[in-house]
């Protein structure tokens, strides 16, 4: 009789704690961010593809809720006030609504943006989208989860990784295109998930060292790389310096300071201070 009274006070107990875990169900209202972690500012530049007149950014969405087997609609809007991009002549215009699909939690939303401004070489625009509710989500996330900021131009920008990499000493556009010259048009390791940049550590360090090398010895460089179709050429004004430019594009120079008391060639960068790494 004493082993029925335990089993039946087991039974009592396990259905008990089923009843209290059936509270945490979740019950919140569902609503949608942009997934971009640890980043305030998304940069593009035109500079990468000068030969097209617009591109598409494409801006991931996440639900904070449950899947459900249908679409939902949900409203990204442009934030006026905290905008320089124009309407029309920088972007194109956002749709009414966008949708998540059925049984998905995540989508991309295409902003088209324009490169017909010849004021992009100089000088950079923003564009700042929000997320809202819109017909089947609530807006209720922190502003700052549904908030972020395009800047795009056509001029290099500094790249989200760069500010990971002390070697570089800071971002130059110049120091940028020597970058994408040595190594082509690559991603660094982004530290803010260091649980998957671990293992791309070491590439990383092997295009930063491609950089060094070339700064550091250019005259080298050119020898041996002579299909890339670069060279260095003294100037005539007795200074010693050279132009370092590419035989396609002979108007677009990089200035190669010679320092005579210490018999070195330094490159400078746009605000004609020195590059070193």
């Amino acid at each position: 009789m004493k082993k029925y009274i335990i089993l039946i006070i087991v039974a009592i107990t396990v259905l008990i704690g089923c009843k209290k875990n059936a509270a945490f169900t979740y019950e919140s209202d569902d609503n949608v961010y942009l997934d971009y972690p640890n980043l305030d500012t998304i940069t593009y530049s035109f500079s990468y593809k000068p030969s097209i007149e617009q591109d598409t950014v494409w801006i991931p969405v996440k639900i904070s809720g449950i899947r459900v087997a249908k679409d939902r609609k949900f409203v990204m809007s442009v934030v006026e006030g905290s905008s320089s991009a124009v309407r029309g002549f920088h972007y194109e215009k956002l749709k009414d609504f966008y949708i998540i699909p059925k049984d998905s939690g995540v989508v991309k939303v295409p902003v088209i943006v324009k490169n017909i401004d010849t004021g992009l070489v100089s000088n950079s625009v923003s564009l700042t989208l929000r997320v809202e509710g819109g017909q089947d989500f609530k807006g209720e996330l922190p502003a700052a989860k549904r908030t972020k900021t395009l800047t795009f131009s056509n001029r290099l920008e500094e790249p989200y990784w760069w500010k990971y990499w002390g070697q570089f000493r800071g971002y130059g556009r110049v120091k940028h295109e020597f970058f994408l010259i040595v190594n082509g048009n690559v991603n660094l390791a982004d530290m803010s998930k260091p649980s998957t940049a671990f293992y791309d550590i070491p590439r990383t360090l092997y295009y930063i060292e491609n950089v060094r090398l070339f700064v550091t010895y250019p005259f080298d460089w050119v020898k041996q790389n002579p299909t890339r179709g670069y060279e260095l050429k003294l100037r005539t004004d007795n200074s010693g310096d050279y132009d370092f430019y590419n035989v396609n594009a002979p108007s677009k120079k990089f200035h190669l300071k010679y320092f005579k008391q210490a018999d070195e060639y330094v490159f400078l960068d746009e605000k004609g201070n020195q590059i070193k790494m």
